[in-house]
């Protein structure tokens, strides 16, 4: 291996394909077990690499040197191997300022809640002072090594007015959590999340409902990959690329969530939608099939519609976590803001809005198999589905139509994490 990344799980990174996308050398995911970084940082048989979790402050002894800031933090994430000797950075450093700065948060005079205790929560926690924080305290399980309790969070600093979380909860594949309540906060102003898979978790997710200024990750990772190739290369990665990369990365992995009453062609548009973004189809509807072994029509007749509205939500809380696909999801699945919560984790609701009258009711849809079922229906959900999406579409007896407004208003989007 020349360029790559290591740690211990790494099947779910997206640093490879940032890499190609920033450079043009080949960079390789190594996923090295506690009991092998000592032969692989001794045999040091590359020429740079990225250091993830659990590694950023294992590698420091096997380091000819270390810079300013990653002496500071006491975290490395980038070694360069010069002639044998390894020099080791720290690039979320300046990840984490260039996603903050993006974010459009300002730090200055604030009490600011890091939560987390490995390397990238010190990494936090530095960029915080150096943009002016009044107060910064790293909150972890245990309190150790410099950091608060959550107990004392919640009791002597409910006042804070920006989070950062370092901490891996809400990531994939355990999506749907967050490690604080954030409701209890009345003074936050914004959250920042170092999580990037789901593309918004839980707590981001959250934060917006609140009216709160939420980011993701996935900016940071980009950009500290940046940094990392002007340390690898010598060369410089301008804004303007950072920007790019990152844009196309989110519109590769993030979802399409088509929703809709039954009948309006949430399944047809899909599957062509799929095709034209090269992204995968998902239909909840053939997904609880499976998942029930049965067909929805049986599991309402033997369970009810309680039992179906729970392994609804059991196989969209599976979808949600996917990425790069078009989700087509059936007419109720927004009666549980559950459902919408998860689908928003890594993707872009589309209502998909057409003419009740041009509604057709069949025998398969137990809740709208004539036409006062359906309309009750429209009545019951129609403000449902505008409040659950970010965008609409009106749907036209011409398939190509609507198909195309689809893909443009998932393309126009003004994407962020």
């Amino acid at each position: 291996m020349e360029y790559g990344c290591i740690g211990e799980k790494l099947s779910h990174s997206f640093s490879k394909i940032i890499h190609s996308q920033l450079a043009d050398y080949d960079y390789e995911l190594c996923e090295i077990p506690k009991d092998g970084l000592d032969s692989f940082m001794r045999k040091a048989d590359f020429k740079a690499i990225n250091v993830t979790i659990p590694y950023k402050q294992a590698v420091i002894p096997y380091l000819y040197s270390i810079s300013d800031t990653a002496r500071k933090i006491g975290a490395v994430n980038t070694i360069v191997n010069n002639s044998g000797k390894l020099y080791g950075y720290n690039t979320d450093f300046s990840g984490m300022r260039a996603l903050i700065k993006k974010q459009g948060v300002t730090f200055s005079g604030k009490k600011v809640l890091v939560l987390g205790s490995g390397g990238t929560s010190k990494t936090a926690a530095a960029v915080a002072e150096s943009l002016g924080a009044a107060e910064v305290y790293r909150v972890s399980r245990s309190g150790r090594d410099g950091a608060i309790t959550y107990e004392s969070a919640l009791s002597e600093h409910i006042d804070s007015q920006a989070i950062i979380n370092t901490t891996p909860c809400g990531m994939y594949p355990n999506i749907g959590v967050s490690a604080v309540d954030i409701t209890l906060f009345k003074n936050l102003g914004s959250v920042t999340d170092a999580v990037y898979n789901p593309l918004c978790s839980e707590l981001v997710i959250l934060a917006r409902q609140k009216g709160i200024n939420a980011r993701g990750g996935l900016y940071m990772l980009v950009a500290q990959a940046a940094y990392a190739v002007e340390k690898f290369t010598g060369q410089t990665v301008t804004e303007d690329k950072i920007q790019s990369v990152y844009e196309k990365i989110l519109r590769d992995k993030k979802n399409v969530v088509l929703i809709g009453m039954p009948g309006c062609g949430k399944t047809t548009i899909g599957k062509k939608a799929a095709e034209v973004l090269g992204k995968t189809f998902i239909d909840t509807d053939d997904e609880i099939v499976k998942f029930a072994g049965m067909s929805i029509p049986d599991i309402f007749s033997k369970y009810g519609e309680k039992k179906f509205r729970d392994i609804e939500s059991d196989v969209i809380k599976n979808v949600s976590g996917m990425q790069s696909a078009v989700i087509a999801t059936g007419g109720g699945a927004v009666l549980r803001e559950r459902n919408v919560s998860l689908l928003k984790q890594n993707g872009f609701t589309v209502f998909i809005d057409r003419p009740v009258d041009k509604l057709v009711t069949t025998s398969d849809r137990p809740l709208s198999s004539n036409r006062d079922l359906l309309l009750r229906r429209y009545s019951e959900r129609y403000g449902i589905y505008c409040g659950s999406a970010q965008a609409k579409i009106d749907a036209s007896d011409d398939l190509e139509k609507n198909i195309n407004a689809v893909t443009e208003v998932f393309l126009n989007e003004n994407f962020s994490d």
